[in-house]
This record gives structure tokens, C-alpha cells and sequence, in this order.
């Protein structure tokens, strides 16, 4: 007597293998069952994008092919476990990877302000937790939808005034460790020593600096996805002013202009140098607020500022917006050029400033965008703060924006 074949929800591996024999596939048995464990439920909606992109890689067209065609039988046979699990079998016909059973309306997601579109074929639009990959001339749609996580942002934000205020605190130490000028007088510089002094160049630096810091502020209140936005602001620049405060501590340079007039020992007492520390904090380090500060040369901190906002400007705005990037990268500039003019920073300070943060940046998308952290072990060893942040945020966040507030009821009687 034959034993009925079970369900194929209860297919094991071992049922899995059985059938690609059967199929004439014995030579996949052992990379699809035994070294990636596909039961019956994971053959069933397995794809050719599956096939061909890591961890699988399929170099065999032919085979690949073979497979899916028989792929495709099994999934008309179970068409009714298809659409348990959320999918249509004309939809894995029509190459898509995964359809809902639902119609799709909607926008389409923007990545940096364009559509991903990379094939000549027409794509049905997406709503808003969809987004698009495309893939050989096809494309694939996935559920998706980004936790914006406030308890995470809070952390980030906790994280980084509690940098500000360490980094107040240092600025406070190295200020008093300041070597003297009449015997360490300040260090040959190539800029500073062929640009004459502006004085009034650092407060220039400061309003690009406010400036930009309120385009941020315009586009972070606009920006749906705001919540990771603000998140991975507070990181990265938590990071770089806690690397600031090591090598501001451990190295301190002679004061780059004659004009500044740095004394040591202004605070006596550990209450006094708390007190000082607050003052800083509290006026953002900035001497348009009053706080005036020496010894904090490597690195200059208003630099990272300038550039780490002109980043995420740019970064999280639509592509087409050339005027907002063109004025973003101005005032980052100027603003760099403005603080050398000053005399306040030496080149390196700046230059150095410049770098990190812009590797630290660029080294912080790439692996969010890309989950290259989740393959790295190195990754997950050396920034544990980047995986904790990141684990839930699945590739890069589109560029959606959204009124943050709801329509007062006048507006909603004028406009609906």
C-alpha cells in the first residue's frame, strides 16, 4: 500500500531532498538541504534571484533554469499554500520574486530621490511599506517597513550629550595644559602663515555653521523616516568628538596664532573646573555664545560639525535638490576656509577633522545600506554600537517626507 505523500507545510529536508532527486537535481541535494537546510515552506517560495545572488550562486544557467521550472510546478500544485503565506502564483509567474494578494497602489519608494529602476519594464507602483529590487531585467517586490525605534534614538541621544559634556569637560583640562606661548610659540603652517588673519573669519565659520545646522533641522522635521535619522546623527557624531577627546588629551600643540591669548591654571579647584565644563556645554562650544576655548587643536571640532551636517544634508535629500546640495556643500566649505582664515585651527586640525569624519560616514552607510555587518564578524566586533543601532534597518532609508503634525482643523475643512 503506497504511503500518502505529506503536506508540503511538513516537508523536512530530508522530503526536500527526495523530491530534487526525484527532479533530477541530485547534485544541489547536499547545497540546498544540508549546508542551507530548505524545508518545504522555503523551496516553495524560493526564486531565481534566490538561485543566481548569495548564498546559493547558481553558475549553471541550464540547471537554473531546470530548477525553476520545476519550482514553478510545485508551486502551481500548492498554489493554496502560496496564498496562505501571503503570496499569488501569478505573481511568481510574473517574475516578481513575491506578490500580495492585495492590489498594490501607491508611490514608489526613492532611493536619494530617484526610483530604483534598472530594466526598460514597466513597474507597478508600491505603497509605502514596499520597496523595489531589481535584478537580470526583473524585479522583486518586499514587504518592508522601517521601526523607527524612539527608544534607540533616545539612547543615541543620551549617548551623545553625554560626549558633549565629556568633551566640555576635556576641553576644560587641555585648556589649562596649554604649553607657553613666550616658549612654545606657534608651529610653521604653510595656510596660516601665507593668509594674513581675518577677525572676524571664526564667527563667519560659526553662522555657516547655524545655518546649515537649521536646513538639518528643516529637513529632519520633514523626513519620515526621522527617528533613524536622528539616531545615526547622534552616533556618528558621539563617536567622533569621543576620538576628539582622546587626541585633544594626549597631545597638546603651542596655540596657532599670536592673537590668542591662552593662560593656564584658570581653575583652581575640581568645582570650579565642573562649572567651567557647564559653561562650554551649555553655549555649544561656540564663541558666538561666549565660550572661548584653547588648547583643542587636534582635532577642530567645528569642522566635523560643518561637514558631518553637510552629509546628512546631502545624503537625505532627493538628488534632484542641486540647490539645497550645492548651498549644503558652501557653507561646509566656507566655513572650513573661514576657521583656517581665523587663525584658530591649524591645517592638520582641519584637514585631519575633515577625513574621519567623512570615513567615518561613508564606512557607516556602506554597511548599513549594504547589512555587511551581518556576514562581518569583524563588523559586529568593532563597532557593537553600529550593529545595536542598525540590526532592525533593512538597507538603505528612502527619502519619504511627511508633514510631521496633523492638519489643524481649519485646513482640514479647506483642503480635505
Amino acid at each position: 500500500m503506497a504511503v500518502s505523500q505529506p503536506s508540503i507545510r511538513r516537508w523536512t529536508t530530508k522530503h526536500v531532498a527526495k523530491w530534487l532527486k526525484e527532479e533530477g537535481f541530485s547534485d544541489y541535494v547536499d547545497l540546498l538541504c544540508n549546508r542551507h537546510r530548505l524545508d518545504g515552506t522555503s523551496i516553495l517560495t524560493l526564486t531565481e534571484y534566490d538561485l543566481r545572488s548569495p548564498p546559493l550562486e547558481l553558475k549553471v544557467l541550464g540547471d537554473i533554469k531546470r530548477l525553476m521550472v520545476s519550482i514553478r510546478k510545485l508551486q502551481k500544485q500548492n498554489s493554496d499554500v502560496l496564498e496562505e503565506l501571503g503570496y499569488t502564483y501569478e505573481g511568481w509567474l510574473s517574475g516578481s520574486g513575491a506578490h500580495s494578494p492585495n492590489s498594490i497602489q501607491g508611490s514608489d519608494w526613492l532611493y536619494n530621490g530617484d526610483p530604483v529602476r534598472d530594466s526598460d519594464e514597466p513597474v507597478a507602483s508600491l505603497s509605502a511599506d514596499q520597496y523595489q529590487q531589481y535584478t537580470n531585467g526583473k524585479y522583486k517586490q518586499h514587504t518592508r517597513r522601517l521601526d523607527p525605534e524612539y527608544w534607540k534614538t533616545i539612547l543615541s541621544s543620551v549617548y551623545v550629550v553625554f560626549v558633549f559634556g565629556f568633551t566640555s569637560f576635556v576641553m576644560v583640562i587641555v585648556h589649562e595644559r596649554v604649553p607657553d606661548m613666550q616658549t612654545y610659540p606657534p608651529l610653521p603652517d604653510i595656510f596660516l602663515d601665507s593668509v594674513p588673519r581675518i577677525p572676524w573669519a571664526f564667527a563667519m565659520a560659526e553662522a555657516c555653521g547655524v545655518v546649515l545646522c537649521n536646513i538639518w533641522l528643516l529637513v529632519l522635521l520633514l523626513h519620515k523616516h526621522r527617528s533613524i535619522l536622528l539616531r545615526r546623527l547622534c552616533s556618528l557624531m558621539g563617536t567622533v568628538f569621543m576620538l576628539r577627546c582622546i587626541t585633544m588629551f594626549v597631545t597638546s600643540l603651542s596655540v596657532p596664532g599670536q592673537h590668542l591669548q591662552c593662560s593656564g591654571k584658570l581653575n583652581s579647584d575640581m568645582w570650579a573646573k565642573l562649572k567651567r565644563a557647564v559653561a562650554i556645554w551649555s553655549g555649544f562650544g561656540m564663541t558666538l555664545t561666549g565660550v572661548h576655548t584653547c588648547g583643542d587643536y587636534m582635532f577642530s571640532g567645528h569642522t566635523v560639525v560643518l561637514t558631518m551636517l553637510n552629509f546628512f544634508v546631502t545624503e537625505y535629500t532627493p538628488r534632484g535638490w542641486n540647490f539645497i546640495h550645492t548651498l549644503s556643500w558652501v557653507l561646509n566649505l566656507f566655513g572650513i576656509f573661514f576657521i583656517l582664515a581665523a587663525h584658530e585651527h591649524y591645517s592638520i586640525d582641519v584637514f585631519i577633522a575633515f577625513y574621519i569624519t567623512t570615513r567615518l560616514f561613508l564606512y557607516y552607510h556602506t554597511l548599513a545600506n549594504t547589512r555587511a555587518y551581518q556576514q562581518s564578524r569583524r563588523a559586529r566586533i568593532w563597532f557593537p554600537m553600529f550593529s545595536f543601532f542598525e540590526c532592525n534597518v533593512n538597507g538603505p532609508v528612502p527619502n519619504e517626507y511627511c508633514w510631521p503634525f496633523s492638519k489643524p482643523s481649519i485646513l482640514k475643512r479647506l483642503i480635505g
